[in-house]
């Protein structure tokens, strides 16, 4: 089958590299442009750019994919059918149309539930504990179309929003060659929505990362959790950012646990004990949470005893 292939970041590889491999020809790759990345702010292509220019595969990146300019390039490429994957944009209706068997999109949650941008992230914010990956034909509302294919997959109690996107990326390419084979013999029943069960998942930004201290020890853990390792949870000590990893209700380890102060204000450091092998003990809306990583700013990501060894914080301290 002819392919034009849409994607932007890593998790769209997987299914880029599975349509070769399963021996599809895709015909065109858009991505979107090039973006200022890094401390020194310098342009770097997206994941999809890299992997498509490293197997020879023709690449648009218009800034906007629209336009009679633009419809007529992805025309000359003559794509069967369109194969989206966490691209970037909404398309129109005049893009979606260009294949004679129109566009398709791998969407990593059960649809109708978390629509949006940051469908993994959701799913483990708000304590879900299974998810997956749908193939959908797209319309141009947002993740709105008829359901193709879905696969649903566990998620882990201390899996992570970075675990996780690894695994559906690769159950996400799976899925999108067992629904082409499917519509290739005519074997698939597209099913509408159910639009009133719809959920959405917004995207995440370092606003939404913020660690909320009032909030029970479980939500904060499944925040942190979400957050990892982009853009990363967060709080302020002394009017600094500091990121948190690693998070449990209880402490790490089999360590017995010390006598905390159980009426501590939330936000309020009750372990502080560096080399204990515990992390670091904060107080939440209903008892402690331990972090077994931190990163303070302008450093990497460290292990939260080493920080508290180097006197990172003492008990006592409030974050915010």
């Amino acid at each position: 089958m002819r392919v034009l292939f849409w994607g932007t970041p890593a998790f769209a590889v997987p299914t880029l590299r599975a349509l070769g491999e399963e021996g599809h020809q895709v015909v065109g790759v858009v991505t979107q442009p090039d973006r200022p990345a890094g401390r020194g702010r310098h342009l770097r292509p997206s994941a999809v750019k890299d992997f498509a220019r490293a197997e020879g595969l023709p690449v648009l990146t218009p800034k906007r994919p629209r336009g009679d300019e633009f419809l007529a390039e992805i025309r000359a490429l003559e794509p069967e059918i369109s194969v989206v994957v966490a691209y970037g944009h909404i398309l129109v209706r005049e893009v979606l149309d260009v294949p004679p068997l129109g566009s398709i999109n791998v969407h990593a949650s059960l649809l109708p539930a978390l629509r949006g941008a940051a469908p993994i992230h959701w799913a483990i914010a708000r304590g879900h504990e299974s998810t997956g990956v749908t193939i959908m034909r797209m319309v141009e509302a947002m993740d709105a179309g008829p359901i193709l294919h879905r696969v649903e997959e566990p998620i882990g109690p201390a899996e992570t929003s970075a675990d996780l996107t690894i695994r559906l990326s690769e159950i996400g390419a799976l899925a999108l060659i067992q629904a082409l084979t499917l519509l290739e013999f005519g074997a698939i029943e597209e099913v509408e929505q159910d639009h009133d069960a719809a959920t959405f998942a917004p995207k995440v930004d370092r606003a939404s990362a913020r660690v909320e201290w009032a909030r029970p020890v479980r939500e904060i853990v499944n925040h942190v959790r979400a957050m990892d390792d982009v853009p990363g949870a967060w709080t302020t000590v002394d009017g600094q950012p500091l990121k948190l990893y690693r998070p449990l209700g209880s402490p790490h380890g089999e360590q017995a646990a010390p006598r905390l102060d159980e009426g501590a204000a939330p936000g309020t450091v009750v372990d502080a004990e560096g080399g204990s092998g515990r992390g670091l003990g904060v107080a939440a809306g209903d008892g402690p949470v331990w972090f077994g990583e931190v990163q303070p700013p302008g450093k990497r990501r460290m292990d939260a005893d080493a920080w508290l060894l180097g006197r990172g914080v003492e008990a006592g301290t409030r974050f915010e």
